[in-house]
């Protein structure tokens, strides 16, 4: 997806996997020497992170109605502009059915509870505080179209880590639609190292998950895939 979503969303989900830790104060800690090797062969993964993303729905908010750049009607401000909603998600799922994607500017940035700039880190921490709103929402723009890709086919990766277009096996996700499996053609400024960020229908409720210590196959193009679900009794 040619995201917000994950430059800037999947920040979301991350904090969760680094909860308990200490935000960031007055800016991002420094980022540890890049030790990724890009994988070559097939090989298991056995410390992985796993979260996941997906369309935000409309119907997950309750903000006053608004208009916005770009799309009809009026909308929940929440779900346009918050911390959870489409300017940071990059997608939503709109009360008629239709996709509304984030269209930019990439630039505009976000603002705490007391109006400070705040930025995302590679931890998952915020530079100054937690973001509660987008800094400049008349700047903001959407748009209507197709969503990004199809649900539990997607995974976003480090590229410096797995190669485009891999097949990935998963198999805490053996008993989703996906069977385990999934297409790398996905990355993001947070996806960092053996992080995985599943692509998945929107669940009933807004609720972000994670998953640490995951075993993950890598299998990149060209090669043959090895692994399977067990088999069901």
């Amino acid at each position: 997806m040619l995201r917000l979503l994950l430059v800037l969303a999947a920040v979301a989900a991350v904090a969760a996997a680094f909860a308990g830790r200490p935000a960031a104060q007055g800016g991002c800690p420094p980022r540890p020497p890049d030790t990724a090797r890009l994988i070559t062969h097939p090989r298991w993964l056995s410390r992985a992170l796993v979260t996941e993303y997906f369309p935000v729905r409309e119907t997950w908010f309750s903000g006053r109605p608004v208009r916005a750049n770009g799309i009809a009607g009026r909308h929940p401000a929440d779900w346009l502009y918050g911390p959870h909603g489409v300017a940071m998600n990059g997608e939503g799922l709109g009360r008629n059915g239709r996709y509304y994607h984030f269209a930019g500017p990439y630039d505009v940035g976000w603002v705490d509870a007391a109006g400070r700039r705040t930025s995302g880190c590679w931890t998952g921490d915020w530079s100054a505080g937690r973001p509660a709103w987008v800094a400049a929402p008349s700047r903001v723009r959407f748009r209507v179209g197709p969503r990004s890709f199809s649900f539990w086919k997607t995974v976003a990766v480090d590229r410096k880590l797995v190669p485009y277009g891999s097949r990935v096996f998963i198999p805490a996700y053996c008993d989703t639609p996906a069977h385990g499996w999934f297409r790398a053609l996905d990355t993001g400024g947070a996806i960092v190292g053996d992080h995985f960020d599943v692509y998945r229908a929107p669940p009933p409720a807004l609720v972000l998950r994670s998953f640490r210590d995951q075993r993950v196959y890598v299998v990149p193009p060209g090669f043959r895939a090895r692994a399977a679900c067990p088999a069901r009794g």
